[in-house]
């Protein structure tokens, strides 16, 4: 699916004032590339923050503008750069290096206004618990439980077991409210229900609920996770961006 230009311009918003950013930096960034008719991945037309104090160093590319916040001398050190490299974590890692810069990763960032709704084939109990949601996590590998995140996102649909009364949860899906824009969504579900069906069904449950209470969703994935990838896809969200980050010391 394809997304409305206002629905671009709130997600620009949206991250301009989670980064630190003007409110208008995307949009000016993007109508300087438009004037001068340069490559969007010019250095040169990167959005730049310098804040010494920051602990971390990031980078972000959005409907073909970028931003680098971090350090002066992080900021220095990326000046030659083309976005194409800095939106690769191993880029991160070695500029960062000599001051301790580690973890986080790269993800892509898709985004939707709309999607068709997923009506389940049976009648399904869904908590908003936070017990279940926990529940849910100490079925998963540990690798997941930390990428996906649940206990950062406020709102939580877990679907429950359809067929016993242990009420055991199969899959959740979940988002938090970035500045009152944005629905930044997660899904987790149990390695036995995978490829079930049933993370897709949770995932149209939560962005139901963020579309009716009026945000644009995000979904953000660590660009090696080729399951969460094809999720996104296959719900129909549009893809819109790369983010990559590294933490310092």
């Amino acid at each position: 699916m394809t997304l409305e230009p206002t629905s671009a311009a709130i997600i620009q918003l949206a991250w301009a004032r989670r980064l630190g950013l003007d409110d208008d930096a995307f949009a000016a960034a993007a109508a300087r590339v438009a004037a001068a008719s340069v490559d969007p991945g010019d250095p040169s037309n990167r959005v730049l923050v310098a804040d010494d104090d920051a602990r971390s160093v990031v980078f972000l590319r959005l409907f073909g503008v970028s931003a680098l916040v971090g350090p002066q001398w992080a900021l220095d050190a990326a000046a030659g750069l083309p976005d194409a490299e800095l939106a690769q974590h191993v880029t991160l890692l070695t500029l960062t290096r000599a001051h301790g810069g580690h973890g986080l990763g790269s993800s892509a960032l898709f985004f939707a206004d709309d999607l068709p709704l997923d009506q389940p084939s049976e009648d399904l109990t869904v908590s908003h618990g936070n017990p279940e949601a926990s529940a849910l996590e100490a079925l998963c590998p540990p690798d997941d439980v930390n990428e996906v995140s649940l206990q950062a996102l406020e709102h939580r649909f877990t679907i429950m077991h359809p067929e016993e009364e242990s009420t055991q949860p199969v899959a959740c899906g979940a988002y938090s409210e970035w500045e009152g824009l944005l629905a930044n969504m997660g899904v987790l579900v149990a390695p036995a229900w995978r490829r079930r069906g049933v993370g897709r069904l949770a995932a149209s449950i939560a962005a139901h609920e963020a579309l009716a209470s009026g945000l644009t969703l995000q979904w953000k994935a660590d660009v090696s996770n080729s399951g969460a990838l094809a999720m996104a896809r296959s719900l129909g969200f549009a893809t819109g961006g790369l983010h990559a980050s590294v933490l310092l010391g």
